[in-house]
């Protein structure tokens, strides 16, 4: 039986294992240092669970507060400065990420290199078969997490290159995009061969063949999008070996192999491995508003493809935790991770509609008397946040909402100037940015609780996965619409062609639908900032004015006011990150992104 392993990085393990061919020996010759080894493969897997501090050994990205969902209070945060546009090629996290994932690559390489060495790890070789599978899907992995960002990248991950070879030997030039595309399907697919159907206990939060097929399915996403597939923008980014490295052409087809991934997830493991997480409330009803909160409370459940076991979870939750000036510690954090008012606004009305619908009976103004889906009572709510749709309460703390620890009694988080944990209450810069506070995820206890793993990714992912790449390549088709509608069944509200809710009809309106089930479904799960990307809108979505409510009105009447907090840069370069100038002095083979 396998055993858990601690994926945390353990630099000093590493330190113990240089690169000469005697110490490797040694190393890969007995089980025990074999897996502490696998485990510093595994520790490049990015705990983006707490994001103020960008790279670092975390691999932390900046992609909730550097994307239309959020904000952060404190200053010293690394995505401020990706939201002003000044970071370039020689930021520290743009050179950290690329160096973390290549760290992680390298250590694949030289762990399927070696491992068959080892002595105990049983004799019909089933174990190094396991083993170097889980290694050459994280390679495959790790490749896949720079080309989301960097675009084409430099393809290493060759274990035929000695891992002693000179430098010289490893300044190769950047590999096309669809080559890169093709090198890691290829790698995921051999690996999947080798690896278990699914997590069980004991091996939780290490590869598996589902998950090798999520990743594949998304790999092809980001290749059929229009980042990626035939975009224009970077017809003169060619190699110096005169290779166009973004394919001008566009192919429909990629949309097609993209959706037949996500399809092929589908058939083979929902409903008997996976299935959408749906849970009842006390009186045995089913609860949409409990099942959108608990999918990522509930450990390991039905829904959950990967998670990381040993996530930094409580810097999150001391975010996500309002001030409450006077309330015990437990319910005594920050709120210092603010939702902005574009995702407030994403979310549908209780009737399933955008607020933009005159059929939607959203309310710009005034206030009524409302229970929330997790409030013990009705309370005066201002009109914007009334009969919203389930996931918005599972999502964002508003002014005047209960707060979701009630250990210590019920406690009410006003967010406004004066309020509890308002600008004038925080101390020092403990309040929230925007006057709303995102809640996804956020435990229901002590939020000085860890211990508990990081969802990154869930089957509602891959439902609009295979919805948005079908609508590209065969508009029409009815399982668009279904797969949409399964999500929001789940979420409780009006499913698309029922009696309530007309259909979107053609390809445009089916794909804004999906667009927007999307922004709505996976918020704040770290993917609206590559989603924008890939569709190319993020210049208009992550450029400009960007909206809260007013902070530091001292009159509470103008707190519910809508102004702009900042006004941010996303110009066309911004859509690959740079080479980090570093790497492009070293190895003069390279070629920098458009635009930097």
């Amino acid at each position: 039986m396998l055993t858990s392993l601690n994926f945390s990085c353990n630099d000093d393990f590493l330190d113990q294992v240089p690169d000469d061919r005697l110490t490797l020996e040694s190393t890969f010759k007995n089980r025990n240092t074999v897996e502490q080894y696998l485990a510093n493969v595994y520790s490049q897997i990015p705990d983006d669970v707490s994001q103020r501090g960008l790279g670092g050994d975390g691999n932390v990205g900046p992609w909730l507060a550097a994307s239309d969902e959020a904000e952060y209070v404190w200053g010293f945060v690394g995505s401020n400065s990706v939201n002003i546009g000044a970071w370039d090629p020689t930021s520290g996290f743009v050179n950290s990420i690329w160096s973390n994932f290549y760290r992680g690559i390298r250590r694949a390489n030289v762990f399927i290199e070696n491992v068959d060495q080892c002595t105990d790890c049983g004799a019909d070789g089933a174990l190094v078969k396991r083993y170097k599978a889980e290694a050459r899907a994280l390679r495959g992995l790790y490749y896949y997490y720079l080309m989301r960002l960097y675009g084409p990248v430099v393809l290493v991950g060759n274990e035929s290159i000695p891992v002693d070879a000179p430098a010289d030997q490893l300044k190769l030039p950047r590999n096309t995009y669809d080559e890169c595309v093709a090198y890691v399907l290829a790698e995921l697919n051999a690996a999947a061969a080798d690896l278990p159907a699914v997590a069980t206990e004991q091996n939780y939060g290490r590869m598996t063949r589902s998950y090798v097929q999520a990743i594949k399915a998304q790999v092809l996403l980001h290749a059929a999008s229009p980042l990626f597939n035939g975009n224009a923008d970077y017809a003169s980014l060619v190699g110096k070996d005169g290779k166009q490295l973004i394919n001008q052409q566009y192919d429909v087809n990629k949309w097609k192999l993209a959706a037949d991934a996500a399809k092929a997830f589908i058939d083979e493991f929902v409903p008997g491995t996976f299935d959408l997480y749906r849970k009842n409330n006390a009186q045995g009803q089913f609860d949409p508003y409990l099942s959108t909160r608990d999918v990522f409370l509930d450990e390991w459940n039905k829904e959950v493809i990967f998670a990381r076991v040993d996530a930094g979870i409580n810097p999150r939750q001391y975010e996500m935790t309002p001030f409450h000036a006077g309330a015990q510690a437990e319910a005594k954090g920050s709120g210092g991770l603010g939702a902005t008012q574009h995702i407030v606004d994403a979310y549908f009305t209780a009737n399933g509609r955008s607020i933009n619908d005159p059929k939607s009976g959203y309310m710009a103004t005034g206030f009524t008397s409302f229970k929330a889906p997790n409030d013990t009572e009705a309370r005066q709510v201002f009109n914007q946040w009334v009969n919203r749709e389930p996931r918005f309460y599972v999502g964002i703390t508003y002014d005047n909402s209960l707060w979701l620890n009630q250990n210590t009694g019920n406690i009410v988080t006003r967010t406004w100037f004066n309020g509890n944990s308002g600008k004038n209450s925080g101390a020092g810069n403990d309040y929230t940015p925007t006057g709303y506070i995102v809640r996804k995820n956020m435990s229901l206890g002590d939020w000085r609780n860890g211990g508990r793993s990081y969802v990154m990714m869930r089957l509602a992912e891959i439902y609009l996965n295979y919805a948005e790449a079908l609508n590209e390549y065969n508009p029409g088709h009815p399982d668009i619409l279904t797969y949409v509608n399964l999500i929001r069944n789940r979420a409780g509200i009006p499913e698309y062609g029922s009696a309530e809710l007309e259909a979107p009809t053609g390809q445009a309106a089916v794909r804004e639908a999906i667009w927007k089930e999307r922004r709505v479904e996976l918020a704040f799960e770290n993917v609206r900032y590559f989603d924008a990307r890939r569709w190319k809108v993020a210049e208009t979505a992550f450029n400009g004015p960007t909206f809260a409510l007013d902070i530091s009105a001292p009159d509470i009447n103008n707190f519910y006011n809508k102004v702009p907090f900042e006004t941010r840069v996303f110009t066309k370069r911004h859509y690959l990150w740079p080479i980090p100038q570093n790497e492009m002095n070293i190895n003069q083979l390279l070629v920098q992104n458009t635009g930097w």
